[in-house]
């Protein structure tokens, strides 16, 4: 199944940059299409549920179809690099992990040296080259490597989120601009946005 998946170069473009992280949300977010016999949809049928906010993220949105503002891109603080697909018109959902195993045993130690020495900008000319290219080839490895290598790809049964709801906008009584009525808080008598409500509490969670 690869209808209508978006070509590396293109995701690059939207994310600006090309790195490992993006071709490994790019390979999880086919993988997951593929896994719910699906080409990529052309509005919110699809959801992902992401599980961190790095580079990848941006491959899944283009690649995938899901995004924040269309409410189909669901964000959990969790720090882990697994993603849950999920087909509204069907119900199926797979999740994608990665597989530490595979990620460890193709770790080059040389590279993540090189890798702080060009952060602390401590890296010299060759080094940077050096580091470049090797990243170079790692993305292309990432690339053609064997999904089922990379990922622990399972059936799983999820509550499906409901799509986006449209909200009216009301003015914050104090700044004066516009807050969704979702997000808004009364404060002496008036509506006011998040950031202008002043909080209350005494400790407790």
């Amino acid at each position: 199944m690869k209808k209508n998946i978006p070509p590396f170069d293109d995701v690059i473009a939207f994310h600006g940059h090309s790195c490992p992280g993006l071709a490994i949300g790019y390979r999880a977010a086919i993988a997951g299409l593929t896994a719910l016999c699906r080409e990529r949809p052309e509005d919110e049928e699809l959801v992902a549920i992401v599980e961190n906010d790095a580079c990848g993220i941006d491959a899944i949105q283009y690649t995938a179809g899901t995004t924040i503002g269309k409410g189909n891109l669901i964000y959990r603080d969790y720090g882990k690099r697994v993603y849950t697909f999920i087909n509204r018109k069907t119900s199926e959902a797979v999740r994608v992990a990665e597989k530490p195993e595979f990620f460890e045993k193709k770790a080059d130690p040389r590279m993540t040296e090189l890798r702080q020495k060009v952060v602390c900008e401590v890296a010299t000319a060759e080094e940077e080259r050096e580091f470049r290219e090797k990243t170079r080839q790692y993305i292309q490895f990432l690339l053609s490597a064997r999904e089922e290598e990379m990922f622990s790809i399972k059936r799983v049964t999820v509550e499906i989120p409901e799509q986006a709801r449209i909200f009216r906008s009301v003015p914050c009584g104090v700044c004066g601009e516009t807050v969704s009525e979702s997000r808004a808080r009364i404060q002496a008598g008036k509506i006011v946005c998040i950031p202008c409500f002043d909080e209350y509490g005494r400790g407790w969670s």
